[in-house]
């Protein structure tokens, strides 16, 4: 069967997958579409969180990223994978604890104020927005090259699918289908890595294949080869790295800070049953999360390799047809310019001949390994599990935070529940529309826009939620004032540095580098912009009056060492 036959039925299948579910599990209540009832068991919450996790940053972007960037790249794997870990350990027993349904609820809750309930809906939106603009770009780049469809067409299938089962399942329909999604893309990223490791190295371990030697008997190990062919085209070696290495800590320490305070992946701990059970599943997450990342570099170092040594120097007129049908994407384009007709692949931008987008390494790697045609389908049907997960993730976060936290919590609190019910599935609707606005009209290539919402999370919520948690003394005005300044500052930073906003556009932004605050990039702001949020908070609050008994008595009982939960069911 021909790739394009594989792809409809893998990707046929898996959709037909997530819409039973939907159907399934289809929310028959506030707490079915909130939290799923709150009733998961913690293997299929730690699936769920691991699928919701693992966005089409992860999936299609990441070892893009590390493929071109080599060391640098590294940064990405460090940040999210211990911003888990910090999510995990630090502030999901907690937060289960304390037992709302969405962030903006626990802000307003343990700050007991509409203003600060206000800020966090802002933040959550902002957020969520900028997230879910990565997710709709790889859904589209998904369908682009693999269902043959324009791109703006790929995103408005998504955007159904997408429709049906946030609106019709809620958080019930959204888990049980990031269940089945978390296998498909685990499955789709582990099956043609295993594949092309055996290809190169012998070694059907990618993780270890990365590190052996290649199969052509000269004993010379992988990575020392990636190296020699990247010097010959004028690039740096792979393995060095060209940031800085306070932009390296920066850019970790946001993504670590920005992983704890993202609202779609806290409310998955909403989801289980008790305390417990949220630290269970935040292990089985962690574990099943791993999977992919230890991976991803070992992706990286196999496309970079197969690229260069199948487009370098070689004539146009005899490249593969995956080439051709990359081509016809517009994310891979080749200029002749001194009109040999072979691709000049150089470090050199004068030179240089070919323009590879970084996102389409990993779907096009199985190609130019050529791989069985079942397995190129696979990792079509993997990418658009990842971004359909997360983006149904990200959509219930904007729907729940204007449904419950804006017209529940603030503009109507009488309102029915089947009128809250109504009021989330509109507002669901709604946030896929601008997210598919979004999706046809990309601000940047996958990674670098969901690094961006990783900024802003740090900004803005990780310092409310650590101080609302371990400082029963925080006061509702420090933590709005840090929220606020946070926030502003960090989009301040993004609009100048990274589109050019105040300095004449997007054509502006390459000479901005220089002009980096401390030397750090916009990807790492959000590590200054929650340090000033820390200090407002901390500087505001010290004039600020203490906060109510009631309310530091719930922050000393959150902190309650576990077993207490099982007890009283929280």
């Amino acid at each position: 069967m021909s790739v394009q036959l594989w792809t409809y039925i893998l990707v046929g299948v898996t959709f037909a997958l997530y819409i039973g579910i939907a159907i399934w599990s289809r929310a028959a209540s506030t707490k079915d579409f909130y939290v799923a009832g709150g009733g998961v068991s913690p293997l299929a919450n730690g699936m769920a969180t691991a699928a919701d996790w693992m966005s089409a940053a992860s999936f299609i972007s990441m070892a893009g990223i590390i493929a071109f960037a080599g060391y640098d790249g590294s940064v990405y794997l460090m940040g999210w994978t211990g911003g888990y870990v910090l999510l995990a350990l630090l502030l999901a027993p907690y937060l289960r604890k304390f037992g709302k349904f969405t962030v903006p609820d626990f802000i307003g809750e343990r700050y007991y104020s509409k203003s600060a309930r206000i800020v966090a809906v802002f933040c959550a939106l902002l957020v969520s927005f900028t997230y879910v603009a990565g997710q709709m770009r790889g859904v589209g780049v998904v369908f682009s090259k693999f269902l043959e469809v324009d791109i703006n067409t790929g995103v408005v299938i998504g955007m159904v699918i997408v429709l049906f089962y946030a609106v019709l399942g809620g958080m019930k329909g959204i888990t049980y289908t990031q269940v089945a999604q978390y296998c498909v893309l685990i499955f789709a990223f582990m099956v043609p890595a295993i594949f092309i490791s055996i290809q190169m190295t012998g070694n059907p371990i990618p993780q270890l294949g990365m590190g052996s030697t290649v199969n052509d008997g000269s004993g010379t190990y992988l990575l020392d080869k990636l190296n020699g062919l990247s010097t010959e085209l004028g690039f740096a070696e792979y393995t060095d790295g060209s940031k800085s290495t306070l932009d390296v800590f920066a850019i970790t320490l946001a993504l670590m800070t920005g992983t704890a305070g993202l609202p779609h992946v806290i409310v998955r701990f909403f989801t289980v049953k008790n305390v417990k059970a949220a630290r269970k599943s935040a292990g089985y997450a962690l574990l099943l999360i791993a999977i992919l990342y230890t991976t991803a570099p070992a992706v990286s170092v196999f496309a970079k390799t197969n690229l260069i040594e199948t487009v370098s120097n070689q004539d146009y007129a005899d490249m593969p047809q995956w080439f051709k049908n990359w081509e016809k994407t517009g994310l891979l384009e080749f200029t002749d310019k001194n009109g040999d007709g072979k691709i000049q692949y150089l470090a050199d931008a004068k030179e240089n001949e070919l323009m590879v987008d970084q996102d389409i390494m990993v779907l096009a790697n199985p190609e130019i390994a050529q791989l069985p045609g079942w397995v190129i389908a696979l990792v079509a049907a993997g990418g658009l599990a990842a971004a359909l997960s997360t983006a149904a993730g990200l959509l219930l976060v904007i729907s729940s935070a204007v449904s419950h936290d804006l017209i529940k919590k603030v503009f109507k609190p009488t309102i029915s529940e089947k009128g809250e019910l109504w009021a989330a599935r509109i507002s669901a609707t709604f946030a896929v529309i601008v997210a598919g606005y979004f999706g046809i009209n990309p601000p940047g290539f996958v990674a670098a826009v969901v690094a961006l919402a990783f900024g802003l999370a740090a900004a803005s919520f990780f310092p409310a939620i650590i101080l609302g948690v371990f400082y029963k003394k925080m006061s509702k005005e420090g933590a709005v004032a840090g929220m606020v300044v946070g926030i502003l500052l960090m989009l301040f930073y993004m609009l100048k540095f990274k589109f050019g906003i105040f300095d004449g556009g997007k054509e502006a932004v390459p000479s901005l580098k220089d002009s980096w605050w401390f030397g750090i990039s916009p990807e790492g702001f959000g590590s200054v912009a929650m340090l000033v949020n820390f200090i407002v908070s901390i500087a505001v609050n010290a004039f600020a009056p203490h906060p109510p008994d009631d309310v530091q008595e719930i922050v000393e009982d959150i902190r309650i060492p576990s077993g207490a939960g099982e007890a009283t069911g929280h």
